[in-house]
């Protein structure tokens, strides 16, 4: 292969890449502050339960061993 080929071949590859970047449809910043908050929420919410049934499963299994 010649330089001039593999030049042309990354050349074309990259103009590939640019027209399917713009056919991508981004997010507004509304739209990602707003994922981000319900993500955060939701993470806070799975550690609060987490946190309760790891407690409660603590309690009663030394409740039963008698410890």
């Amino acid at each position: 292969m010649t330089v001039k080929g593999a030049i042309s071949r990354w050349w074309s590859f990259l103009l590939e890449v640019r027209r399917e970047l713009d056919k991508i449809s981004w997010p507004s910043r509304k739209e990602v502050m707003m994922t981000t908050v319900v993500v955060f929420v939701l993470a806070v919410v799975a550690a609060l339960f987490f946190s309760i049934v790891d407690t409660a499963s603590y309690n009663i299994v030394h409740f039963i061993i008698g410890r």
